[in-house]
């Protein structure tokens, strides 16, 4: 069942990518990424039994904000892309404030959510600083390495390459430094190692199936087909 509905979240969330790219264009990128980092940090908090192992939510929907620099730095170029990143990093930083400061306020007797709010965003500021520091430090990873492949092949040849040499590699990186800042000391060692390991192959897979979202997101720009 977590299969099938795993699949589900990856055709929706590349097939939401597109639609807002369609609809609003560059605007539209700018849109998902703020979306992307926010539910994928709330998504993570929660552990399902995923093709034999122990994985976190959020793998999917995260991983598509490297879909969508990967299209900014194609058709919009390195300055635009990282743009998104800068977005991404103000948004998850708001949230993290924001709801923190919300957990300070005494409930009313007839509340029923803040002890589940407190559930999911108390540990959100060491989620956010393993995210900030992953997302910091992978998407810049992504566009710099994006931009290495797309100099030294052809602009208009090999886009597979430069998509997914880049987006794989950024990754591990993240991968590795989200899970030892956020989940180290809050799961034992074999669930740490399975969740290290799942969300990187997941990851994998989602970068992987990309590739062609980016061919119909280029070839809807050089059509004219973008506002």
């Amino acid at each position: 069942m977590n299969e099938l509905l795993w699949a589900l979240m990856l055709i929706l969330n590349f097939a939401a990518i597109l639609l807002s790219y369609r609809l609003w264009g560059k605007t539209g990128l700018y849109v998902w990424v703020p979306l992307a980092v926010m539910i994928a940090n709330i998504q993570v908090t929660k552990t399902i039994h995923l093709f034999g192992l122990t994985a976190t939510l959020g793998n999917i929907v995260y991983a598509t904000s490297f879909l969508v620099t990967d299209i900014l730095s194609e058709n919009y170029g390195k300055r635009d892309a990282s743009r998104a990143v800068g977005i991404g990093f103000f948004s998850l930083i708001m949230m993290t404030i924001l709801m923190n400061l919300a957990l300070y306020f005494v409930p009313d007797k007839s509340d029923f959510a803040q002890k589940s709010l407190s559930t999911i965003f108390s540990i959100m500021p060491r989620i956010a600083l393993g995210s900030l520091a992953a997302y910091g430090v992978s998407q810049t990873h992504d566009i710099w390495a994006y931009e290495f492949w797309k100099r030294k092949f052809s602009a208009n040849k090999y886009l597979w390459m430069r998509n997914n040499f880049s987006t794989m590699v950024s990754q591990l990186l993240d991968t590795v430094i989200f899970t030892f800042i956020a989940f180290w000391g809050v799961f034992p060692w074999g669930v740490l190692v399975q969740i290290l390991i799942t969300t990187y192959l997941l990851k994998w897979i989602v970068a992987l199936l990309d590739t062609p979202f980016l061919y119909i997101a280029k070839r809807w720009k050089m059509k004219g087909l973008i506002v």
